[in-house]
């Protein structure tokens, strides 16, 4: 039976996440079946844990998903591999909730997961005690099964902060590691690591490994590990919505400049009835013949340059816009529909769908939980009908460059910035582009959602684009 243990810190920033990476690496060298978990709303660390274990890592978060919902994707999920690893976010005890209610230390107790605390020990000593302690005793319930010690000075300060851990807790020490540049992932790494990238990230995570293998009891750890819990009774409908036997064919921009998306999501795409078709926005000159697309979100203003180079696949986009074609687009999606984007390089001429433009700006424009209300205005709704609060995430350095024009929108913003004034959601024809990001989950099916719209539009739902559309497609995707 699978093992977990919950990788959590005392503060953000502690180098817990290089030290998840080089956990399930160095745990999947030994041939061990390793399942990354990450807490919260995030592609970025998920990307390197995906690809230091080999399995695609899931995100868990009480924002956008039910308590229940947590616990079946970590089952469904966990239950055939021999250790899972949990990565948490900020600090143990840290959340929105002033009361702790989406905390490390909830999350951890909600599945039973026992915790291993990563503590930057920098300019601490005897302190390192007293510390755990609170941490310890915080939560009633909690239980710290470990400790590993990062960023320790040399031998003489990490015998100085054993001696405190074993005298006045009994919290283990799981081991020590150095501060060292080899464990840290600089800039030019962050995101998620493309195929044609990751020669280079690779050499990063085997690093990470070795380092990881040197300074922890990785026997240690896995002991310290408790069973997964028991599943819930009722069916996973959320990641495994029932296929109800029609295809359509969903184009995924998936490259560089595009990939941020919950493996979840795409499940819940394929279960509903679509084949998902992969194409590189940067390289593809054509689309593939599809009856829908998804851009998700990515770093498109770093590749703005190549992506206006491909004339033709801009081209082909926006014409396929045009024909009605249902088009979804998150985030950096929004900007490649956009006219141009501008930022430091210059302004580089997009897609052309929507009648808007971008700028990149040094700060966040928008980070973190948003709650969005649904306006009645989009083609598609991805929630039932009456449901009047949509929970998701946003984190974007863009906005747009007019002041917001009168748009048609999906939504009205609840919590959150969105394209502005309070809205997010551009309309126009078939194509729904935000900067939201959603999450597929029981109470927001939106994969369900979007599959049922590109049914009903390839159905003749539109018949005065459908002939037009089928003309053109065979037109785009012509050899």
């Amino acid at each position: 039976m699978a093992r977990q243990i919950y990788l959590s810190a005392l503060h953000k920033s502690s180098g817990k996440t290089s030290v998840a990476i080089g956990i399930c690496a160095a745990l999947a060298q030994q041939g061990l079946r390793v399942q990354p978990f990450k807490k919260g709303p995030d592609y970025i660390d998920p990307g390197w844990l995906t690809l230091a274990s080999g399995r695609p890592c899931h995100n868990l978060d009480f924002h956008t998903m039910e308590a229940s919902e947590i616990v079946q994707t970590l089952v469904q999920h966990g239950s055939n591999a021999e250790f899972c690893l949990l990565e948490g976010t900020k600090g143990l005890h840290d959340g929105v909730d002033p009361q702790g209610a989406d905390s490390n230390a909830a999350l951890a107790g909600l599945i039973g997961a026992p915790v291993v605390l990563v503590v930057d020990c920098r300019g601490m000593s005897r302190g390192i005690a007293p510390l755990l302690l609170g941490q310890a005793a915080f939560e009633p319930g909690l239980r710290i099964s470990g400790v590993i010690l990062n960023r320790v000075g040399g031998a003489r300060h990490e015998a100085k902060l054993r001696a405190a851990i074993e005298g006045y807790t009994d919290i283990p020490v799981l081991g020590a590691l150095a501060d060292s540049p080899s464990m840290h992932i600089e800039d030019p790494y962050l995101g998620l690591v493309p195929a044609d990238e990751q020669a280079g990230a690779r050499a990063v995570v085997q690093a990470l490994a070795a380092r990881i293998g040197e300074g922890i009891d990785l026997a240690a750890l896995r002991q310290a590990g408790a069973a997964l819990p028991s599943a819930p009774s009722f069916p996973n409908t959320a990641v495994r919505p029932a296929n109800r036997g029609r295809r359509v064919r969903i184009a995924v921009a998936r490259d560089r400049a595009f990939n941020f998306y919950y493996p979840g999501d795409l499940q819940a795409l394929e279960a509903a009835g679509a084949e998902l078709v992969f194409f590189d926005a940067i390289h593809d000159r054509r689309l593939p013949a599809a009856d829908g697309i998804f851009i998700g979100g990515g770093f498109p203003e770093r590749h703005a340059a190549a992506l206006e180079a491909n004339t033709e696949l801009r081209e082909a986009v926006r014409r396929a816009a045009g024909a009605g074609t249902p088009i979804y687009a998150e985030c950096g999606g929004l900007i490649y529909l956009a006219r141009t984007v501008r930022g430091p390089e210059g302004t580089h001429t997009m897609a052309g769908v929507l009648p808007v433009d971008v700028v990149m700006e040094p700060r966040p424009q928008g980070r973190g939980y948003v709650r969005l209300a649904p306006t009645g205005d989009a083609p598609w709704s991805p929630v039932d009908s009456g449901v009047r609060e949509i929970p998701a995430h946003e984190f974007h350095y863009s906005r747009l460059l007019q002041p917001v024009p009168k748009l048609s929108c999906a939504y009205r913003m609840l919590r959150g910035e969105g394209i502005g004034n309070g809205w997010d959601g551009i309309v126009a024809g078939n194509t729904v582009a935000s900067y939201a990001h959603l999450r597929h989950t029981r109470a927001t099916p939106w994969a369900t959602k979007f599959v049922d719209f590109v049914t009903t539009v390839i159905a003749g739902a539109y018949p005065s684009l459908r002939a037009e559309r089928s003309n053109l497609l065979d037109g785009l995707t012509s050899k």
